[in-house]
């Protein structure tokens, strides 16, 4: 087997938005991952409802159905 077609594959950190750090092995180029959503912030482990808008699409929705 060829020892070049195959990635790198080693330890990284992962950082979410929420602050939760935590190391899983990655093909990723860098040393550290920054993620939105980690499993201690999803609505589905948490129970919550968490809205994530990045382009003002909920403003835009609620502007639209208020009139």
């Amino acid at each position: 087997m060829k020892e070049t077609g195959h990635p790198n594959y080693h330890e990284i950190t992962v950082k979410c938005a929420c602050g939760n750090t935590f190391k899983t092995g990655s093909t990723y180029e860098g040393e550290e991952m920054k993620i939105d959503i980690c499993n201690k912030c999803h609505p589905f482990f948490t129970g919550k409802q968490k809205i994530v808008d990045t382009s003002g699409r909920v403003e835009r929705f609620n502007k639209r159905i208020g009139k």
